[in-house]
């Protein structure tokens, strides 16, 4: 573990060099990541999809199988499920940017480990750098951990951190599963509006 730690890098600079080279940089040095075990079982690195000039970011858990197969984030079930919730915010196109703690699908669809998310969050950390956006939603608590693991979030409730707007809601995976938080997570977004309006 010591040597893969190691491995992972200094955050700050790996985060810098990539924000000074652009986007485009992002993109190609995770594509080209093998600073963890999960690029052993990544067919594609999923990267992100969505507004280069977004008003909300959303940060998810990992890539799943049709992820990994597509290389396109919330690419099934739970995609679907996240396009209904971005249609109730009244979102369009270019209002919203998604990706994930991780870009490469964990196998047997487990959660990132920590050390996993950490390798991973200097790409997260540059993406959120360039693209700026003026609120993250963390869609559940892996989300959560991986953005902010100093601090306990509510559902729901914005908060300040690190001189953005961050709001905790439901994976849409746990809206498939739990139909009943669809009626909880559409008040979370009412009571929330102004915050992307």
């Amino acid at each position: 573990m010591a040597a893969e730690e190691e491995n992972c890098g200094n955050r700050e600079e790996r985060v810098r060099k990539m924000v000074e080279a652009g986007y485009e940089t992002v993109a190609r040095e995770a594509i080209a990541c093998i600073r963890c075990p999960l690029h052993k079982s990544a067919i594609k690195r999923v990267i992100g999809k969505g507004s280069c000039n977004p008003k909300v970011f959303f940060i998810g858990e990992a890539p799943g199988e049709s992820e990994n197969k597509s290389g396109i984030p919330f690419y099934g079930r739970a995609g679907k499920q996240l396009d209904k919730m971005v249609e109730y915010m009244g979102l369009s196109e270019e209002d919203w940017f998604v990706t994930n703690t991780v870009k490469c699908h964990p196998p047997e669809n487990r959660r990132p480990k920590v050390h996993e998310i950490e390798c991973c969050k200097p790409f997260l950390i540059a993406q959120i750098t360039l693209l700026n956006p003026r609120i993250i939603i963390l869609l559940g608590n892996t989300a959560e951990k991986s953005f902010c693991s100093e601090r306990k979030l509510e559902w729901g409730v914005p908060v300040e951190h690190k001189g953005r707007t961050i709001l905790k809601l439901y994976h849409p995976a746990a809206l498939i599963y739990t139909r009943s938080k669809i009626e909880i997570q559409n008040a979370f977004i009412d009571k929330n509006r102004e915050l992307w309006q």
